[in-house]
């Protein structure tokens, strides 16, 4: 498909350089397959679900993967976005024409890598040295990666440490957070609880990749990038269970759907998995595993619109998207949520 049937204008004040307080008092726009869109909040979301549907969560946890460095006179940006083994990250480099293989960079706090190779989209792989585990490296070194819309127009600061990381963060390794499901608080899961609605969690670190624009003219030409997940036996077999009850699998957020998607068979049945995926999701894709999402807004002309376009429909997607803008809805990581059943 032609990537200019998901454009869309969206006025910069529309964009949120801070989430709202308390998270659950988020604005939450529901759209049904057909009918009126519904201007609703994230608190009502236990009475928008039934008793037996299933809530999944992404419970990666946001590492301090952006880092600042020098290569001699040279200024170097990098930003950490998939793990490749112990002691090498495969990172996207600013100024990254001043870098060449064998180079060493030097980071804050005696923390120092090594440029391996560049790869073909332009990333590189950074190998770390010292005995340290990285992630403590980067606890020493680097800064929450804020997505640029809003690292553009504010530095990161100590109340990101807590504002950009989901209360079900456990599982170190994303470099962006699932942000659906930032807004859930405990006493909106006691809620969800007293209603009945379950709740399951799977693990898809996230890359920041997903901020990439698509810069192809139609979808079929864009590559995704990589990002490793696992759902286990166990969650699994809960989640065919609860749809074989007669519940929903409702994901929170597009990389809980994209990972559920990935386990599936055709069939419907969701099986363990632990690998990468790069599915890429577009009008025409048959869901199998999914019977509803729950999302922030995104990017104009972005993978993550194109999968909620397959999800409910472009025509669809683009008159909530109207209705969200015009009504004054907060779009991106920390703005308002979407509630989408097909």
């Amino acid at each position: 498909m032609r990537v200019d049937l998901f454009d869309f204008e969206l006025p910069s004040e529309r964009i949120a350089l801070r989430p709202v307080r308390p998270r659950d008092a988020a604005r939450m726009l529901v759209v049904p397959n057909d009918g009126e869109l519904l201007d609703r909040s994230v608190r009502d979301l236990p009475r928008l679900l039934r008793a037996g549907d299933v809530l999944v969560f992404n419970d990666t946890r946001v590492i301090p993967a952006q880092l600042q460095g020098r290569r001699g006179d040279a200024r170097i940006g990098a930003t950490l976005h998939k793990r490749l083994d112990v002691r090498c990250w495969q990172a996207f480099i600013r100024n990254g024409k001043r870098l060449h293989e064998g180079d060493s960079i030097a980071f804050p706090a005696e923390v120092s890598a090594t440029a391996v190779c560049r790869h073909e989209d332009g990333s590189w792989t950074l190998a770390f040295d010292g005995d340290e585990p990285v992630e403590v490296l980067l606890e020493r070194a680097g800064q929450m990666p804020l997505p640029p819309y809003i690292a553009g127009k504010r530095p990161t600061d100590a109340s990101d440490q807590e504002d950009y990381q989901t209360i079900f963060a456990r599982e170190a390794g994303a470099v962006a957070a699932p942000t659906a499901a930032l807004h859930f608080t405990p006493e909106l899961l006691t809620g969800l609880d007293e209603a009945g609605i379950l709740r399951e969690t799977l693990t898809l670190h996230v890359g920041a990749g997903t901020f990439l624009p698509v810069k192809a003219d139609d979808t079929d030409a864009h590559r995704m990038h990589a990002e490793w997940g696992r759902v286990d036996r166990a969650t699994a077999d809960r989640l065919n269970a609860a749809r074989g009850a007669g519940g929903r699998i409702i994901a929170v957020g597009t990389t809980s759907l994209r990972l559920l998607e990935s386990a599936a068979v055709e069939a419907g049945t969701i099986c363990p998995f632990e690998g990468d995926t790069a599915i890429f999701i577009t009008p025409g894709y048959r869901f199998k595993a999914v019977d509803g999402l729950m999302t922030n807004f995104h990017l104009p002309r972005s993978t993550l619109f194109m999968l909620v376009s397959a999800l409910m429909g472009l025509d669809r997607m683009q008159t909530a998207y109207a209705h969200a803008i015009a009504e004054g809805y907060r779009f991106y990581s920390y703005g308002d949520a979407s509630l989408l059943i097909p």
